[in-house]
């Protein structure tokens, strides 16, 4: 991540961010396979990673210092859903590892990166 000097440019790096991990999370959806596990699986990875951009989105909006620790708290265990999502569709042989490292990695560093800002108000 880019250098930062104040909380907005912060807030607004990571938004752009967590939009495109949704971005490439509907990429990697699109590239599974076509059949009913695939589907069940592909949706509550689908739902998990859309849902780390929208509650960051939340974040910004934050009216106090308790509603912000509260929703970057679920942003971050949605980023770690869909971490889960990604090692269920890895383990399960739905799509390669190689095609999902990427992905991990994005998951794994937003996860980190707003622990980090959560731990931050304590």
């Amino acid at each position: 991540m880019e250098k930062v000097n104040t909380k907005e440019d912060f807030a607004s790096l990571m938004r752009q961010r967590t939009k495109q991990f949704v971005l490439r999370s509907i990429k990697l959806f699109e590239a599974l396979p076509h059949n009913e596990q695939a589907r069940i699986i592909g949706r509550q990875f689908l739902r998990s990673s859309s849902s780390v951009g929208a509650n960051y989105r939340a974040v910004c909006r934050s009216r106090s210092q308790k509603e912000f620790y509260a929703k970057i708290s679920v942003t971050i265990e949605e980023a770690d859903e869909t971490l889960f999502w990604l090692e269920i569709i890895s383990e399960s042989g739905l799509l390669p590892i190689e095609k999902l490292k990427a992905l991990i990695q994005e998951a794994e560093e937003i996860v980190k990166i707003l622990s980090k800002a959560r731990k931050s108000l304590n």
